[in-house]
């Protein structure tokens, strides 16, 4: 939803260009802020701003990351000779360091959306950056080559140019998958979709280790399950990959951090283990900060319709029900669809200093040990949470009921510490942050006047 917000393609489809044509210095940093319609609690005349070129409108995977510990803002910037990390400080804009051209796979599909991503992971009080791209190695005349998802590993608080990546790691695919790529639990979870199973999490994964370089393979997920040796589980899907083992989450019911803890004996109060979800009820929707969010199914009312499904949060390492909530986010009709597994539709979200928890709609404040139920409500829309501030304030977009194209979100802003009905709309071309508290700037992203992706740093005030 970030990219998207972010407007239109790159009509070059290549690299940023200047005035004359030319392909910008891929260190090139505007001279002048853009002017950018922001929320309040953000300074549009202070920060700093940097083009990205060749990310189309609808990318697969977004070429920056903020780098929380190291203050840093980490992006993929597209050159002659392959591409380059460039790490920038979040506050000033200063280049700290960058990477040696990074040579990528050979994509399989010019047209392809899977442009390179970047991802952050801490792995054992360590933050590393890891790139990544899908594509084929060793085609040649005689050889069709092999396909191939390759990580880039570096340390953040790494120093010069041309930086070599401490690793690089190659993983086996099949055909020509949609990966999504995340870092929640620890550890670097690498999933292999397809256009059918095309979700956040998809039916096979790969976890790994950056220190070690070792990948360790997912391909029957439910089977990692112990209750599901005695019960009929299908479909399961790794939601987070952890020191300890990967999270998962089975289609028709039940989850569990393998070989430590599953979903029944974590059930908040009003759920049940009968109806769409038997023998086992409940879902990981997401995991983030070491929380997981779970959906669960509900009895039916009285007259036979159908309630409001609970959500809850839990602790990832134990399972421990933290917080619970009835909130009407549709989980029964993806269910009943049969595609509930792979829709995700938003991902897990959470404040910088980690008290409040979201995915779409569905809000957690974990001092007060309460939910915040964002969907629709009497004539009130759905809203969708992009980002959240410590003083939870949190921004996002009304869901839209026409998917038309063209048509924009409208940007939203409300008060989780006074609940849903301090929602307001903010005026027409607002832009929200990607990233709060990034060392005191929040991460907004939009489209310059040649389509490049525009990654703009303003600081809160």
């Amino acid at each position: 939803m970030a990219v998207s917000l972010a407007g239109c393609s790159d009509p070059a489809g290549g690299g940023h260009k200047d005035s004359n044509g030319s392909p910008l210095n891929p260190f090139h940093q505007a001279k002048s802020l853009a002017k950018l319609r922001l929320p309040a609690a953000y300074d549009p005349g202070e920060g700093w701003d940097t083009a990205l070129g060749g990310v189309p409108k609808r990318a697969a995977n977004v070429p920056v990351v903020a780098v929380p510990g190291a203050g840093e803002v980490a992006s993929i910037q597209g050159a002659a000779n392959g591409y380059t990390t460039i790490v920038r400080a979040a506050d000033t804009g200063r280049i700290k360091w960058s990477s040696a051209p990074w040579d990528i796979p050979t994509p399989s599909d010019a047209e392809s959306s899977q442009t390179p991503g970047v991802t952050v992971v801490d792995q054992e009080g360590r933050e590393y950056i890891v790139t990544y791209a899908q594509g084929v190695q060793g085609k040649d005349a005689l050889h069709d080559g092999s396909a191939v998802v390759r990580l880039a590993v570096y340390a953040a608080d790494g120093q010069g140019t041309s930086v070599k990546p401490l690793r690089q790691i190659d993983l086996p695919v099949q055909g020509e998958p949609a990966v999504r790529v995340s870092a929640y639990g620890g550890r670097v979870l690498v999933g292999l979709g397809n256009m059918v199973d095309s979700g956040l999490y998809p039916e096979r994964s790969f976890a790994v280790n950056v220190v070690t370089g070792q990948s360790t393979a997912y391909d029957h997920p439910d089977d990692l399950l112990s209750p599901c040796g005695q019960a009929d589980c299908a479909g399961g899907r790794v939601i987070a990959a952890t020191p300890e083992g990967p999270l998962v989450s089975v289609d028709n019911g039940g989850f569990g951090l393998a070989g430590h803890w599953f979903s029944d004996s974590v059930r908040p109060s009003g759920t049940e283990r009968t109806g769409d979800l038997a023998p086992f009820n409940g879902l990981a929707y997401g995991v983030i900060d070491g929380h997981v969010l779970a959906g669960w199914q509900t009895p039916d009312k009285e007259d036979g319709t159908a309630a409001n499904p609970v959500w809850s949060v839990h602790d990832l390492g134990t399972g421990r029900l933290l917080a619970s909530m009835t909130c009407g986010y549709d989980l029964n009709d993806d269910i009943n669809a049969g595609n509930y597994g792979s829709n995700r539709e938003y991902g897990a979200v959470a404040s910088p200093h980690g008290r409040y928890l979201a995915a779409g709609p569905i809000v957690f404040d974990l001092q007060r040990k309460k939910g915040i139920c964002l969907a629709k409500s009497g004539d009130r829309k759905d809203i969708m949470l992009v980002s959240i501030r410590d003083d939870g304030t949190a921004y996002g977009a009304v869901q839209q009921d026409s998917t038309a194209e063209g048509t924009e979100p409208a940007a939203v802003q409300v008060d989780l510490n006074e609940g849903p009905d301090t929602a307001k709309v903010l005026d027409r071309g607002t832009i929200v942050p990607l990233v709060t508290n990034v060392k005191g700037t929040g991460l907004f992203l939009s489209r310059d006047d040649n389509g490049a992706l525009r990654v703009s740093l303003r600081r809160e005030r």
